[in-house]
């Protein structure tokens, strides 16, 4: 079986769920607390192109952060934002799910079930 690894929030009923409904099927991902060891630039770039989103699309806009830096600034470039993401972990969306070359937001938990193999 292909690799998984879950970007995970244990905070997060959201995450929990994701974790749960990989468990159930026997699965055990590699989980990375992202806000204890958070992605760096270079991560957050292949995240997104395995996501194949822009970095609007994996940003927490009802975080604090997300006010406070101004990142609703539609001038902000994608670089912009990965770097507000990795110096402000909690502005990235989760759970994440990978697998091989592909990811998937869990928002809702259900959709990991999209690309498992």
């Amino acid at each position: 079986m292909t690799d998984l690894t879950l970007y995970h929030n244990p905070r997060c009923s959201k995450s929990r769920g994701a974790l749960e409904l990989l468990e159930a099927r026997g699965l055990t991902p590699t989980i990375i607390h992202y806000l204890e060891t958070p992605p760096d630039a270079a991560q957050l770039r292949d995240l997104l192109a395995k996501l194949n989103i822009g970095a609007r699309g994996l940003l927490r806009t009802g975080e604090d952060q997300y006010k406070t830096l101004n990142l609703a600034d539609t001038s902000l470039s994608d670089e912009q934002l990965i770097a507000a993401m990795a110096a402000h972990p909690k502005l990235i969306e989760r759970p994440i799910l990978v697998v091989g070359d592909k990811a998937v937001i869990g928002r809702p938990p259900e959709n990991i079930l999209e690309i498992l193999p």
